[in-house]
């Protein structure tokens, strides 16, 4: 049996090359061809398998050229210089490294923090310029101070952790994060009103979504304690930088530490050139050991898939056999999409998540289906998920996964019904896969209905009153809000009742809240699928 070759065409450690060579696996090490998209494309056919760090382009042009890739291993978390889709379409495991980076990003948080209580760089600069300006750089102690953690994942943990033996007290924000798991960390659990109102300092480990981007807002700062101080380490766009500008200048936050930024290369910012202001061109991950550890991870990896089929870190497919896909693909599109809905219904932190397969979906893979339901549960909140990902995600916030197999007990052959148990309540939908292949949603709240997915919705929760259906038609259609479908279900007359309609396209926020102003309404939500 001839054995597979790999192409690293970015620079990894010599280390990761013997990891290949030491597995059986031919190995051809050109650490700058990643720069020559033409001889990439030239020679790509040749090998089984790719790994890269950020210097190679995996593109659609190059992927055609692939004839035998099985996969791409990306050293690091960043899979953007890797086009998914024309990979997934190639049948090519595109795989990463989330969590060989946690420590040195959560180290420099910890350095950034450091330097900004003694103002360490501008200190630094002066000295060296033969100044001795003792009485100017008046610093503060962490000890004692409240640090306030938005997203407690697992970078996030591991600051909480150094700065709880620094002797500081932590509080998070994570919605993900349940009591017990907060409990087991030494944090306090809050809402982020709450954290604004108390930190010292404030720093992000959360990723950058719809939902996080500028969760540091002008509104934000001004809730916020005179003096804070502000450290982001995560991802640029989570603070909006020219109202952390204007509150840098009023004295409301006293200092600030970036090692991202909105823009990146970052040659200019309006947060560059203030007095109290820190600033690193994306240091997070600049470690000799995180180097190392990427590059030896990415190369366990793939030597595993190559060897064996075992499939770890990957961003695009689940662990699924070539006899079980055809079958489980559906049913994996279903259980995403339940997760989903669900997911971007949920504000509050999950506690427990009960999957229950009935039917001949009981006899599949389910492992694969509930990584599936956990990737969509998840991916509104946190971004970046994966099917591979989510449970390991899932554990880290301490969420219950529980998974239930029966016989049918419906009227559908197979049926999938996800709960979502929060502080504040619990939710409960159900979907089916008709003859035709499509998922469909049968079952929301107890309330019977039949609809399919469509990629934008709304879903509206209100009694069932004579006039309403009218007035909801009546508002879209005056927003110019088309309507492709409209799907309605009610527990009883005069009870709760349930409107998911299909729209053409993306659903203004001012036309969302038009409609959740409406008298009988108890939740309004865009959902997009």
């Amino acid at each position: 049996m001839t054995a597979p070759k790999v192409l690293i065409s970015d620079a990894l450690s010599e280390a990761a090359v013997q990891i290949f060579k030491d597995r059986g696996i031919d190995v051809d090490f050109q650490p700058n061809l990643g720069k020559d998209k033409e001889k990439l494309a030239e020679i790509i056919g040749n090998y089984d398998g790719l790994a890269i760090r950020s210097a190679t382009k995996a593109t659609a042009k190059i992927l055609e050229k692939a004839a035998k890739l099985k996969v791409i291993g990306r050293a690091g978390i960043g899979v953007d210089n890797v086009e998914i889709p024309a990979a997934t379409a190639k049948g090519v495991i595109v795989m990463n490294t989330p969590f060989g980076n946690s420590i040195t990003t959560a180290e420099h948080a910890i350095t950034m923090m450091l330097s900004l209580a003694r103002e360490i760089p501008a200190a630094d600069a002066s000295t060296q310029a033969g100044k001795w300006e003792k009485n100017r750089f008046m610093g503060v102690e962490i000890t004692a101070k409240t640090l306030g953690v938005i997203g407690c994942g697992n970078i996030g943990s591991i600051v909480a952790d150094r700065a709880l033996g620094l002797k500081m007290k932590v509080i998070a924000f994570d919605p993900f994060l349940s009591p017990e798991r907060a409990r087991d960390l030494g944090v306090e659990k809050v809402e982020l009103e709450d954290l604004f109102k108390r930190a010292d300092f404030i720093t992000l480990h959360t990723p950058l979504t719809d939902k996080t981007k500028n969760i540091i807002d002008a509104a934000a700062i001004a809730k916020m304690k005179k003096g804070v101080r502000i450290i982001n380490c995560a991802r640029g766009g989570l603070v909006d930088e020219q109202a952390l500008a204007e509150a840098l200048k009023s004295k409301q936050v006293a200092g600030a530490a970036f090692d991202v930024f909105s823009e990146e290369p970052a040659t200019t910012n309006v947060l560059f050139g203030l007095p109290n202001v820190i600033c690193t061109p994306h240091l997070g991950a600049s470690t000799t050991e995180a180097q190392e550890n990427v590059a030896l991870q990415v190369a366990e990896q793939m030597s595993d898939y190559l060897l064996s089929g075992a499939i770890t870190n990957a961003v695009n497919f689940p662990s699924i056999t070539a006899e079980e896909a055809p079958k489980l693909k559906p049913f994996i599109e279903l259980a995403e999409k339940l997760g989903s809905f669900a997911g971007q219904l949920t504000d509050s932190g999950i506690t427990k998540v009960t999957i229950t397969y009935e039917g001949h979906v009981a006899e599949m893979k389910i492992k694969a289906l509930t990584s599936a339901v956990l990737s969509g549960l998840l991916r509104p909140m946190l971004g970046d998920i994966n099917v591979v990902s989510a449970p390991v995600i899932a554990k880290e916030r301490g969420m219950v996964v529980d998974e239930v197999v029966r016989a049918a007990e419906s009227d559908y052959e197979s049926l999938i019904t996800l709960k979502v148990a929060t502080e504040k309540q619990e939710r409960s939908v159900s979907g089916t896969v008709y003859a035709d292949g499509k998922p469909r949603l049968v079952d929301i709240k107890g309330i019977r209905v039949d609809a399919e997915f469509g990629k934008s919705m709304i879903y509206v929760t209100n009694e069932d009153k004579p006039g309403f259906i009218g007035k909801f038609a009546s508002l879209l259609g005056d927003a110019k809000v088309n309507i492709a479908t409209f799907n309605l279900g009610r527990h009883s007359q005069g009870g709760d009742a349930i409107a998911l309609v299909e729209v053409d396209g993306p659903v203004p926020a001012e036309v969302i809240a038009q409609v959740q102003a409406l008298p009988p309404v108890k939740q309004a939500k865009a959902l997009v699928f």
